[in-house]
């Protein structure tokens, strides 16, 4: 796997999405290999490697990405009446760009892969 899948496939436009949800600075959209039954990936659209490398100059960006990750997770959870939202650090996480994933229901695949 590339060392980040979302600047070098999603954001490229290499691999088309199903946009859930997008603003200038953030894109929200339908995971490609979904692990669950529901299960979006949210993005900020500039590249920053993890949670961790998340300085406080880039409040705004922080502000406006988990605005929608509420918003997503609202509709997810108002839909199936339950939503996580998870993200990894360190070498939990494969991608190094900085991501969120939404999900709901029962697991669907179990793999490691984006």
């Amino acid at each position: 796997m590339t060392e980040d899948f979302y600047c070098e496939q999603v954001l490229s436009g290499k691999i088309p999405v199903e946009t859930v949800l997008e603003t200038d600075n953030v894109l929200a959209y339908r995971h490609t290999r979904p692990f669950w039954e529901t299960h979006i990936v949210v993005i900020p659209k500039r590249h920053i490697s993890s949670l961790l490398a998340l300085e406080n100059s880039d409040e705004a960006l922080f502000l406006e990405l988990f605005g929608v990750i509420k918003k997503v997770a609202a509709n997810v959870t108002k839909e199936k009446g339950a939503a996580r939202v998870l993200t990894n650090v360190g070498d939990y996480q494969e991608s190094k760009h900085l991501h969120f994933h939404i999900n709901s229901g029962r697991q669907i695949r179990q793999d490691n892969q984006i």
